[in-house]
């Protein structure tokens, strides 16, 4: 344990504190990628949150220690920390149990500068942004759906539905015609992710598993 709290201590030492003591913390989706919330944490905040793995805050207008989730049941689980080149900012890589704004959004960023709620999600987050909404589809079975369509069907007919976009992918990459490709691949990714949702299987667990392939 006192390596541990050294090890802590040597951690904490390296970052730059403002002159009330604290130092912004960007939260991020360890998975996703989307950025999740802005707070500020003390050197107390990042060794609770070192110590025990939740992302611990310090509140500038309750001035105390804050766990998230600690309430809300909303966790969020930090799988890295990263400081910043000049060591007065730091990332908090987590996975998210729940949503991290108080108003019910999962990330705080949900507006756009004009105040705007964003219509679709961002290019590096769409995998998991099309997985949550095949599972509402699933779940919520809206009349005219397709993909609702394909679960009433059930898991045989998605799966060739797998297979016939693998061969269509096929074709296309065998012509060599970049729209082709494109949008073939798009469809066989669209239906995978399908196929997964009814599986039970997750996008996260198909990161890990790729994750260990990187050698």
């Amino acid at each position: 344990m006192e390596k541990k709290l050294e090890k802590v201590e040597s951690i904490v030492e390296k970052i730059k504190f403002n002159a009330h003591g604290l130092v912004p913390v960007i939260t991020q989706s360890y998975y996703s990628g989307k950025v999740l919330m802005q707070a500020y944490a003390n050197e107390e905040a990042i060794k609770k949150t070192i110590e025990t793995g939740y992302a611990t805050y310090y509140s500038r207008s309750r001035k105390q220690l804050w766990i998230k989730g600690e309430t809300s049941g909303n966790k969020q689980k930090v799988v890295k920390i990263k400081v910043d080149c000049d060591g007065d900012s730091i990332l908090y890589l987590v996975k998210d149990y729940g949503v991290a704004c108080h108003t019910g959004e999962e990330s705080c960023f949900y507006r756009n500068i004009d105040f705007k709620k964003e219509g679709k999600p961002d290019p590096y987050e769409v995998l998991h942004a099309l997985y949550k909404k095949i599972e509402d589809r699933k779940r919520q079975k809206p009349e005219g759906s397709y993909v609702a369509k394909l679960f009433e069907k059930g898991s045989d007919k998605i799966i060739q539905k797998v297979g016939e976009e693998a061969i269509e992918s096929v074709i296309a990459l065998k012509n060599r015609d970049k729209d082709e490709i494109v949008y073939e691949v798009s469809d066989l990714i669209f239906h995978l992710l399908v196929a997964l949702v009814d599986a039970g299987v997750k996008v996260e667990d198909i990161q890990e598993e790729l994750l260990k392939r990187y050698k």
